[in-house]
């Protein structure tokens, strides 16, 4: 297993300073071009220090999810525990640290993530070797021009900041949401901070924080909460690409009514 910033960084980067860097070069680019999925981090959590890993999907295959449109999907996982057992034992704390969301050992989950779905399948298809492992220089280049969701499940937080900032800096635009906010103050250019709580998102916004308010149906709009317009006018992810942290022009925090399998547990979270 891999502890470094990038799964096989070390032996690459050794094989890149030989003669046949371009060919090496040229080989894994055309590899990495030819896969829907690709690894971009594996080694320990920032969270926690246990083994995880980060599947970008989504390259050569058009996304079917209508609410956030076709963005490139990132899947933040234990390396070693199944994302659906790993919910019941609360080894989902490497990927999701403390956010409330995540319910007790995946007893009232509100989160609208099913682990047994998408999770699982790219999962599964990590351990059976579907997935090429890129480099530091193949993170700029494996979404060029295209939107990006950081943490399609688990919170970036659980990743260096670093792979973010290589992974984005091609990209159209991207989304993320971090619940670690009052301890990763480095992913505001990147990411929104998560909150339930009035008195949650008044402390991140005191911090510098933009702001993703989940709520229930009948709690009221807080000052200068701007409504998803995934919801009012149906406006997808790809399209709007507003909530990148303090990376562009939009200033306001943004507010959702909570939905999804788990809606109902949300006053317990």
């Amino acid at each position: 297993m891999s502890t470094g910033l990038l799964a096989g960084r070390t032996e690459l980067d050794k094989f890149g300073k030989s003669s046949n860097n371009q060919l090496t070069k040229g080989y894994i680019m055309d590899t990495l071009s030819k896969s829907n999925g690709v690894i971009i981090y594996q080694g320990p959590s920032k969270l926690d220090g246990k083994p995880i890993v980060v599947v970008a999907t989504g390259l050569t295959k058009t996304s079917a999810n209508g609410k956030t449109g076709d963005m490139v999907q990132t899947w933040i996982l234990r390396a070693d525990i199944a994302p659906h057992e790993a919910i019941k034992t609360g080894d989902d704390e490497s990927i999701c640290g403390n956010c409330p969301l995540r319910g007790i050992n995946g007893k009232e989950r509100a989160c609208y993530v099913v682990t047994h779905q998408a999770p699982l399948s790219v999962y599964r298809a990590f351990h059976k070797g579907n997935y090429p492992e890129a480099t530091h220089a193949d993170l700029i280049a494996l979404a060029v021009n295209r939107m990006v969701r950081l943490g399609s499940y688990g919170d970036p937080a659980a990743v260096p900041t670093q792979v973010w900032a290589m992974f984005t800096q091609g990209t159209k635009g991207w989304t993320g949401y971090t619940h670690q906010w009052a301890t990763a103050s480095d992913l505001k250019p990147y990411t929104m901070a998560s909150c339930e709580t009035e008195e949650d998102r008044a402390e991140a916004i005191l911090q510098g924080w933009r702001t993703f308010r989940v709520k229930t149906d009948d709690m009221p709009l807080l000052k200068n909460e701007v409504v998803c317009p995934a919801t009012t006018v149906g406006l997808s992810c790809e399209a709007c690409g507003s909530c990148k942290g303090t990376t562009g022009q939009a200033k306001g925090t943004i507010v959702i009514n909570v939905h999804g399998y788990g809606k109902k547990h949300l006053k317990a979270a």
